[in-house]
């Protein structure tokens, strides 16, 4: 795998000369809106390959990253072309807020040629490895709330890759390869690496490197990898490494080019908090079996911050806020009454649960709204999208999947409560393709549920209403009448876009 390296300048050009030279335009994109340019970009993201060239997206204005992978063997390129198209096809789907977006690819054979090339995200501010550098060196501290919120996000995004259908092994997750946006927005990269080690280590020009093959990284890797078929629990041994580098900022390691298994245990030990010191050490615990998986440590009592009642009703908003005015948020502030109630749980045998106006200063309440808006606060006990198929490349074999526990627990419990009235909204896609799905359920004790989803018009009703009863979001009993007003609401809905896109609205009592 090979990439164009920029001709060495000479040290009498000028800052300005420079410059120009690196935003020289080298190639474009087919359809002429990706444009590559002579400056090089380090970024961990791309998989198998340790820099890649910065590019101009012309119809947003922003900087991309442009990665080329040259296959060695022109007729060897050509036997695994559909293979190729079949992946990247299914790379483009994948998509989380904590995750570096995918955003194209083509093939280029050309001549002698051959080669594929992808744009991802360009991730600007820098990694979490230099973050916490820098924090270090101006002897700082890091800041335990930035810690939590950082592991949630990393969680939301290794949940949403072991979640898919088939899951997805990261296998490669360093600090190095984790970024940091300006806004608090943590993004995971190198998502795509097993695509590369797995499937054309052979095919490829040059060779397949990857954060293993570096000393420096090989801490950030379960004892077990590369010995049996990847497990879950090789990206959770990965990532409490990285909770606990940031947590300490930096593993000593004494000198040598590897960190020791010493040093590993020292960090964990040197924690004063005794729930994340319990937290990272269930992380790098040397069973892979008894490591917890990413959805059981997103309810791990130590990254407990935000009230999930406030969350709920923040995330509730941010879904349903093209349903309310422009300002509604800032007209509300201005003349609330600080006692007044904006939510509330009520308990038969106890006190409810309130939270007030006065709980939240209005500014306070548009940086939250804006944060839960960016991603920074996933909702993960409730309803989200289901997971989009992806390259079996990029998941467990078949084989491997029958002995392997799914990483979402069994419901333990189920829904009781009878539905009493129901609400949806369909709102589709531009090309009519795809539909996003909100659900109302108004329960027979007055509370409310709202679940959301994006729907194929090959989805079934039936299996859409077996899944909520599975989560036991609703009860055994409702499922044939949830199918019901499902199938009325998508017949409605489909028929519909097939003339125009937009959106359908249906009720049910």
């Amino acid at each position: 795998m090979t990439m164009s390296v920029p001709e060495g300048g000479s040290g009498s050009r000028g800052k300005e000369e420079e410059s120009e030279d690196e935003s020289e335009i080298l190639e474009e994109s087919p359809c002429g809106r990706w444009q590559k340019r002579k400056e090089q970009v380090s970024q961990g993201n791309v998989p198998g390959i340790e820099t890649a060239s910065l590019a101009m997206d012309t119809e947003e204005g922003v900087e991309v990253v442009w990665n080329e992978v040259q296959f060695s063997d022109k007729k060897v390129f050509k036997t695994l072309e559909d293979r190729i198209k079949e992946m990247f096809d299914n790379l483009m789907q994948v998509d989380h807020p904590n995750i570096v977006k995918f955003h194209k690819y083509w093939l280029d054979t050309k001549e002698s040629r051959a080669r594929v090339i992808f744009i991802t995200e360009y991730m600007s501010s820098g990694s979490l490895k230099q973050f916490l550098k820098k924090t270090k060196k101006n002897h700082k501290t890091m800041n335990v709330k930035a810690w939590k919120r950082w592991c949630t996000q990393i969680l939301s995004a290794l949940n949403y890759l072991h979640s898919c259908d088939p899951p997805i092994i990261h296998g490669n997750l360093t600090c190095d390869n984790i970024f940091i946006q300006h806004n608090g927005l943590i993004k995971i990269g190198s998502v795509w690496h097993r695509l590369f080690v797995s499937v054309f280590p052979d095919a490829v020009h040059g060779k397949v490197r990857h954060h293993r093959d570096d000393l420096r990284n090989i801490h950030f890797f379960a004892p077990e990898y590369g010995l049996a078929e990847d497990d879950y629990a090789i990206d959770i041994f990965s990532f409490g490494i990285c909770a606990l580098e940031m947590a300490v900022l930096e593993i000593q390691a004494n000198g040598d080019a590897m960190v020791s298994k010493e040093a590993i245990a020292h960090a964990g030990d040197s924690l004063e908090d005794p729930l994340m010191r319990e937290f990272t050490q269930s992380c790098v615990r040397l069973e892979a079996k008894k490591r917890p998986t990413a959805h059981d440590l997103l309810f791990h009592r130590v990254l407990f911050e935000v009230h999930s009642l406030k969350l709920l009703a923040a995330h509730c908003f941010i879904n349903n806020q093209y349903l309310f005015p422009e300002n509604c948020v800032e007209e509300k502030t201005k003349s609330f009454d600080p006692n007044g109630i904006m939510a509330e749980i009520k308990h038969a045998d106890r006190p409810g649960v309130q939270l007030k106006y006065s709980h939240v200063s209005p500014l306070e309440l548009d940086k939250f709204l804006e944060d839960v808006k960016n991603g920074i606060y996933p909702l993960m006990n409730f309803a989200s999208h289901r997971p989009h198929p992806v390259p079996r490349a990029l998941s467990l074999s078949q084989e491997h999947m029958e002995t392997v526990k799914t990483p979402t627990p069994e419901p333990q419990e189920m829904e009781t409560r009878k539905v009493v009235q129901m609400h949806c909204n369909l709102e589709s896609n531009e090309e009519g393709t795809r539909s996003h799905l909100s659900l109302f359920l108004k329960m027979d004790d007055k509370l409310h549920r709202q679940l959301s989803c994006d729907v194929l018009p090959t989805d079934s009703p039936k299996d859409l209403a077996n899944e909520l009863v599975h989560y036991a979001f609703i009860s055994e009993e409702d499922c044939e009448k949830l199918t019901g007003f499902l199938e009325e609401a998508l017949g409605k809905h489909w028929g519909r876009t097939s003339d125009s896109p937009g959106t359908t609205t249906v009720l049910a009592h």
